[in-house]
Formats: C-alpha cells, structure tokens, sequence
C-alpha cells in the first residue's frame, strides 16, 4: 500500500527533526535528565512538526532503552505507540471533540495508571478548537495532575487558549522553515524515492511552502508522476501562472498597457489558472519587490525564492513604496471580493484599476499619485547640475582716472590727457555687411558712383570745406547734433530743392547703406570751436505736459459676477458649473473687494464649498475686474444683503403706504 511522502518520512527522532533545533535539543535533555513537565504547549503554524514532536517526546518519555533523549523506535513500547497499539497514548482532534462531555470523559480516564507504559500521554492537537466549558473542564486536571500523566497540547492560534490554561503549561514556540532547509530535505527524499528533482523545482516548493515541510513534501509528492521535476512541472501541477507570465503581466500594469494585461489574463483563464490564484501570485510578486525596497541587506530571509534577485531589482527601480503598497491594498481587496462568485469580473477590474489609476479618486490612488510625484521631483533633485561658464564679453572702454577725487559741490572741471591717450576722438562705425561678392568689391568705389552735389548751398562755417564730394558729405555729416531737439511748431516754408541723387527712383534698386564715420568728442574743451555749438543747444521753451493716464472703465458686480461664470466654463467639473450657475442655488454679488456666493441648499454648499472651487472663483473675479478679488462660500441664511439690492429697499413700499387710508379704489 503506497504511503504518502509526509507520512512515510515523517521524522522518529529529535535529531530528525528539520529547523527546529532549539526545541528539540530542550526536549531531549529533559527526558534524558528526568526533569519532564505534566504539561506541554506547542505554538506554530502547520507542518512546522508539532504533532510530530509531540509524538516522538510520548515515545520517548515510555521508552525502554532511549539513546541521549531520542526513543529507540525497537521496543515493544515505540512500536505499539507507532502502530496504535498501546492505548495509554491518546492523540485527540480538538477540531472534532470539542464539547465539554469529550474532556470530562478524558477527565475520568486520566485518573487511571496506566497498563502497559510508564506514563499514559494526552496530544490534544488544536487546542484552541475547544469550548469555554471545555477549557474549565480541563483546568481542574492541569492544575492538580497525577503522577504518570502528562499533557503535550498543540495549536496555531495562541491568542484562543485562556490565560489559565497557558500559566499551566510549558511553551515552545515553533518557527516556520527557512527555505535553504526545505531544499535541502526535499533533495534528500527525492534521492531516497528515485526522483529526478532539480535544484530550480525545489527552491520553487520551498518558497510555496512558506516554510512548512508537510505542504513541501505534499507538493512533491503531486509532482511525482513526471520523469523529470522541474520549475515548470511544478507549475502546471499547482496551478499556477508562472513567475514570467506573472512578471509579464505587471510589466503591463507598469506600463499601463490595460489591453494587453486583460489580454495576457483572458490567456490564462482560459488555460485553467483561477482568478483568485493569479491575483495571489501577482500580490505576492508586488511583496517581494517592496521586501527588496524597504530591506535590501537582510530581506533575503523574507524572499520566498520564486523569483530571481535581478527581475526584483528592475521593477524595484520603478515603483515608488507608496505605489507597491496601493496595489497590494488593491489586490487583496480583490481577493477578498472573489469569493461573491465573480471572480473573473472581479480580477479583471481590479487589473484595469491597476493600469489606470487615474479612474479613481480615493485616498489610496490620491496617495500612491503623490509617491510618484513625489519620486520624479526626487529623481529632478538627483541629478547633476551642470555649470556653463558665460563667454568672455569684449573689454570695455577703459581710460584712467584722475588722482584726486572729486569734491562735492567743486565746479567742474575737465581732466587734461595726453595727447597720444586724446588721439582726437573715438570713431563710432555702422557695421556694413555686402550681400554679394560684386557688392564687396565694389565697395570702395562707391563715393566715385555718386553724382556731383554742386546745387547744395553752402552750410554755414563750412567756406573752407574743399568742393570734394567726398569730403563734403562727410564735413556735412559732421555738423549734425547727437540728440533730438525739441520740435517747434511746423511753419510753412519753401520746398526744399533735393538733389536728384538722393531721390528715389521707382525703376531703380533701393539705394546701399554707406558706411559713415562720425566723430565723437569726449569733452567740450576737445571739441573744435566751430563744432561747440551743439552743447549750448537752447532748453525747450514750454515743459512737455505728461499724458494724462487712461484708465479702465469700471464693470459692476453684477457684470464681475456674469463674466465669472462664463469664464469658469470647462475649467471645473461640470456639475459643479451646473449647480453654479443655477439662479435657484447660487446667487454672487460683488461687496467691496470680495464676491460673496450665497447658496440656497445644503448640497450645493456641500459641493461648491472646496478650497479649489474658491480659488478658481477669486482668480476668475481678479482677471475681469482688474482688482485683487476674494471669493467666500456662505449659507442663504447668514450671507449679508448685496449692495445694490439694499439700496433699492430703504424707501418704503407704495402698497404699504396705501395701507393708511380706510378705502381706497383703484381706476
């Protein structure tokens, strides 16, 4: 008759026993120093080896010949304890016997001696299962035990036994298996059964496992039925989607590709993989990412092995902790909805939630925006800021200054050069840039083009300016002033006759720049005495009165009010300018510097009263009037009457002014 692997390689020994060496070591000191409790407690998840502890500690407590606290698994009483045999040995599911008439009879048999053992043994296993009257039943015989009987009570929920029945008892407390552990058994037992396990299929069972061996040893027992056990064998016996359809999917979701992660999860439904099962396997990738975000030295221990420390590392760069914890507050929503019996509609929103986080609006999409936000402007923050050096300007102007400084209040006086430092003047070029190749070689010859200006009069203090045309234009340049000067009134004077070449020919090119030099004097002791005339230009003889300044017309409040709303048109949601713009619900008026909105129901002053909405309305209000406008959401009830509408009631009212005569007729 085949065995199943837990069973037939369940440990005999303490020394057999994986991972839990610091109960084991205790136990057997114990039995080998003689120093037993009448009451055990063993705490820890399943198939961490309570029951099996429990079993091996009976043995060895009855047997005949143990060997450092281990039992010897040869007398007659490890045997008949192993087969069922010896009766002193009871293992009770509490789970199934929990009502107060199964332990009052443990109760009256406990009394007795026990026949063929030194001591009779009670393994009560899920302890916790029992009922208030069930745990007062059993108190009594905790707290004043016989000599040959001892308690080994198991349980996974410690918080459930009453604080009388632990103060009774000797706790050890079982840890769950590391996943090194797990392999390394796993490895040996498919050694021992002739099984083609490799290292990738076991490290795969040991983190499904969670560190329990009976769970590791089942899962390779339903693997068994294949030649060779391998990570995808493992797979399509449990069910699952696989770490790379699991990694593809939340490459999706990175990437809020919504089509092709519905697309990638219609794939699997239909391949046989439960809806419920992928949601757990993509909750589970999101909690191997944060482990590796939030401990990356020591959180291997808190990594379940099903996937490798690169895939981790590249979606760990790109989700912020904020976001890998919606989505897991997201995913384990969902699971919890799944068992309503709509599983696959439940998965698939909750994919499409995923993808595009932007359809919701609660508190915890709002916060994983803000962790994203807040890690663009982190990664903004880290990066290298480089300097740009500015380009070297040109030198300026530079000429020394006098020794002596100048007093305030002295006249002034000009400051003697040298001659080779006053080299007349400075020359102030236009800049001329020829278009053409033709242009720049003829650019020397361009004074011989002009015609002869002999019909020009002469200018006054120019009679001993040669007739040069060249020279001419220049010394006619010369004498033109630097500045404006103020314009007089226009008189009418005599046309002008201007030379022919200085106007324009409609059939002719436009006329070329010429490059003029003009000169410059730094001083009016440096300039030429027939030139000093331009310094003693005459003041204007009336100041120029300024412009008066235009201002805006002014709009009312009622206009601000008007042109508020449409101005707010598209820029808040529409409902919210539905209810604002509904005479029955809102009024505004302009007070002062403040447009006051008077609503006239609970729920559009539950709706409009959002700091966004105020701030939208006082900048709106601020643009239109010109002036700085503030905006207050009040109540009908407490809102203060508008300007303009109390003005028009102080008078009194014609029909109550009627009211004072005792017949009146109307015609």
């Amino acid at each position: 008759m085949y065995q199943a692997l837990y069973r037939k390689w369940r440990p005999r020994t303490f020394d057999d026993v994986v991972g839990q060496e610091h109960i084991t070591e205790t136990l057997k000191n114990q039995v080998a120093g003689g120093r037993l409790s009448h009451a055990y407690l063993f705490i820890g998840t399943r198939g961490t080896g309570k029951t099996t502890c429990a079993k091996i500690l009976a043995k060895a407590v009855n047997c005949l010949n143990p060997v450092n606290g281990n039992p010897c698994n040869r007398c007659s009483a490890c045997l008949g304890i192993d087969d069922g045999s010896v009766m002193d040995v009871v293992e009770m599911d509490a789970a199934s016997n929990n009502g107060v008439d199964s332990v009052r009879a443990l109760r009256d048999e406990a009394i007795f001696s026990p026949a063929t053992v030194k001591k009779r043994v009670y393994i009560v296993d899920e302890v916790h299962m029992l009922s208030t009257p069930a745990f007062n039943a059993l108190l009594k015989i905790l707290e004043e035990p016989p000599e040959h009987l001892m308690f080994i009570l198991a349980t996974t929920e410690l918080q459930k036994v009453p604080a009388t029945i632990l103060s009774r008892c000797q706790r050890h407390s079982f840890k769950r298996l590391d996943n090194a552990s797990v392999q390394n058994r796993l490895m040996y037992v498919a050694r021992q059964e002739g099984l083609d396990l490799r290292s990738d299929a076991a490290s795969l069972i040991a983190g499904l496992a969670e560190g329990g061996m009976r769970d590791a040893l089942s899962m390779l027992d339903q693997c068994s039925g294949r030649n060779v056990i391998d990570s995808a064998t493992v797979y399509s016996a449990m069910g699952l989607a696989g770490s790379r359809l699991i990694c593809d999917m939340l490459r999706h979701i990175l990437n809020h590709d919504t089509a092709s992660a519905i697309d990638l999860f219609t794939e699997l439904w239909q391949g046989g993989k439960d809806p419920a099962t992928v949601l757990g396997e993509l909750s589970a990738l999101h909690r191997e990412i944060l482990m590796s975000i939030v401990a990356p030295r020591g959180g291997k221990q808190l990594l379940s092995g099903c996937y490798d420390e690169r895939t981790l590392r590249s979606f760990a760069g790109k989700f912020s902790t904020g976001e890998l914890v919606n989505n897991i507050n997201i995913i384990q929503s969902a699971l919890a909805d799944t068992r309503s019996g709509q599983a696959r509609t439940v998965c698939e929103l909750c994919l499409i939630t995923l993808c595009e986080p932007d359809l919701g609006d609660d508190l915890p999409l709002m916060r994983q925006r803000i962790a994203a936000l807040e890690q663009e402007l982190r990664s903004l923050k880290e990066r290298p800021v480089v300097y740009a050096p500015p380009s070297e300007a040109p030198p300026a102007f530079e000429y020394e200054l006098p020794d002596e400084p100048y007093e305030r209040g002295a006249p002034y006086s000009p400051v003697e050069y040298p001659a080779e430092a006053q080299a007349d003047i400075y020359e102030e070029e236009e800049e001329y840039v020829p278009d053409t190749v033709d242009e720049l070689n003829d650019e020397e010859d361009i004074f011989s083009q002009l015609p002869p200006i002999s019909e020009l009069p002469p200018l006054p203090g120019d009679e001993d300016i040669p007739s040069d045309p060249r020279s001419a234009l220049m010394s006619f340049s010369a004498q033109m002033p630097s500045f404006e000067e103020p314009k007089a009134e226009p008189e009418e004077e005599d046309e002008l006759d201007v030379p022919s070449f200085m106007r324009e020919k409609e059939d002719d090119k436009p006329r070329k720049s010429v490059e003029i030099k003009r000169k410059v004097y730094l001083s009016e002791e440096n300039t030429p005495v027939e030139e000093r005339s331009v310094y003693r230009a005459a003041p204007p003889t009336a100041p120029i009165a300024a412009a008066a300044p235009v201002r805006a017309p002014e709009i009312s409040g009622t206009q601000i009010w008007e042109k508020t709303k449409s101005a707010l048109s598209g820029v808040i949601p529409f409902g919210l300018y539905v209810l604002l713009t509904d005479p029955t619900q809102v009024d505004g008026y302009v007070s002062g510097s403040e447009l006051i909105l008077s609503i006239k129901s609970a729920f559009a002053l539950n709706m409009l009263n959002r700091p966004d909405v105020v701030a939208k309305l006082a900048s709106a209000a601020t643009s239109i009037a010109g002036r700085v406008i503030t905006a207050r959401i009040v109540d009908a009830d407490k809102a203060p009457a508008p300007p303009e509408r109390a003005s028009t009631s102080t008078g009194p009212d014609k029909l109550d002014e009627l009211g004072k005569f005792e017949i009146v007729s109307f015609k």
